[in-house]
């Protein structure tokens, strides 16, 4: 019996409801306006009390409404707390604000610049609750417009490196640092290990997805994806090698605008040299990042690749790991420094005995070595913009970011 059949897999968890309307209110008259002014619109209006940050810490550990309505009163950050609750939503929720400013341009702030659909200033009446927010909470099994996420690549240099490996505990890394909602995406179709490093097993779903992007909607991702936490959702395949797989230009596409719907940021971990269905995923990509081993081979190969990268359409900015620096035989950093022309972004030491475990377990390497949670934590912030003065940008400022990306 092989090892990957004999380790324990983890159980997904199962993916809860996602509620249509959820409200949070600061006092109770706000409530009994809302209330009242929804009362025509929907039978029973959900409503919790507290304000924004009552939101956050709520959204944190719950899935995200298709409407979310939230108070700013009292907030003295009004826009750092719009950007940290834009980092534990989903990116389809369509978002309502009621607070105390008044003037014009902060009311054009959030509603053309900062991604919030309507914002009402108080004091609230039922017949402006009701003109105002009614429309698109009638509206709300309608599919919410599109913001789009930020695409991340990972992919070695050449086979063999690690990639895989950096690309499934980033992705981790990022959902647990930033408690937004990651989709991860092995597109080794064959022989791809993400699920096996997760402990989970994945379906026929990916391969069916590429091949006929037509039959691909969002129920379908949910049943074809697997869930590796409550933030964490992969979408792999097995296939055996001598699967004849055709993936249509579309198909993508298609997929990646379904994950983006769903996900604040799309880590996609992708073979190497990439085909013509991996360079269309390259040109998406927000940030590109390239994986390479302590060795000559992979200086000189990260050259190539970062060529090869030049020549894509989009202007991703192109991240370096160096992955098992100082392990035996190879060279040591000042030499890849030289022969590179610089250090590279992250450097991510050798772990020669808590890799391999971990991946034969199926767990992430991630929960049990502190040294590789230290060596990702930069690339983490990269990727998640989780740095320490976000709260500049605007709501959504991230995922508007991301738009046509």
């Amino acid at each position: 019996m092989a090892i990957a059949d004999a380790a324990p897999r983890a159980t997904a968890p199962a993916m809860p409801e996602r509620v249509a309307l959820l409200a949070f209110a600061t006092d109770d008259e706000t409530e009994a306006t809302l209330r009242a002014g929804l009362s025509d619109t929907v039978e029973a209006m959900p409503v919790r009390r507290g304000g924004i940050r009552a939101a956050i810490r709520a959204l944190e550990r719950e899935r995200t409404p298709r409407v979310l309505v939230v108070d700013l009163c009292g907030e003295g950050d009004p826009i750092g707390a719009l950007d940290a609750l834009a980092a534990v939503c989903e990116p389809d929720v369509t978002l309502l604000v009621t607070g105390e400013q008044s003037d014009i341009g902060f009311y054009r702030d959030l509603t053309r610049d900062l991604g919030v659909a309507e914002y009402l200033h108080k004091p609230l009446t039922r017949e402006s609750v009701a003109r105002v927010f009614g429309p698109r909470v009638a509206g709300m099994a309608e599919a919410p417009a599109h913001r789009g996420s930020r695409i991340v690549t990972v992919c070695g240099v050449r086979g063999g490196v690690g990639a895989t490996t950096i690309a499934v505990n980033l992705a981790l890394q990022v959902a647990e640092t930033t408690h937004g909602h990651v989709g991860l995406l092995d597109l080794h179709l064959r022989g791809g290990t993400a699920a096996m490093m997760l402990g989970l097993r994945c379906s026929a779903g990916l391969r069916v997805a590429l091949e006929n992007p037509d039959r691909v909607d969002a129920l379908f991702l949910e049943r074809a994806s697997v869930l590796a936490s409550d933030r964490l959702r992969l979408l792999a395949a097995d296939e055996p090698p001598e699967a004849e797989i055709a993936p249509k230009p579309e198909g993508v596409t298609r997929l990646l605008d379904l994950l983006r719907a769903r996900c604040s940021i799309v880590v996609v971990d992708l073979p190497y040299p990439p085909g013509p269905m991996e360079r269309q995923v390259l040109s998406l990509a927000r940030q590109r990042v390239l994986v390479l081993g302590p060795d000559l081979a992979g200086a000189r190969d990260l050259v190539a690749a970062r060529k090869l990268l030049a020549g894509l359409q989009g202007n991703g900015p192109v991240l370096t790991v160096l992955n098992r620096a100082g392990a035996p035989g190879t060279l040591p950093l000042n030499m890849m420094q030289e022969g590179l022309g610089g250090l590279p972004d992250v450097v991510v030491p050798d772990l020669p005995k808590q890799l391999p475990r971990a991946a034969n377990l199926g767990r992430p390497a991630l929960h049990d070595s502190a040294a590789l949670r230290k060596a990702l934590a930069p690339l983490a912030l990269e990727v998640g913009g989780t740095r320490p003065h976000a709260a500049s940008r605007s709501w959504l400022g991230r995922l508007r970011e991301r738009i046509g990306r």
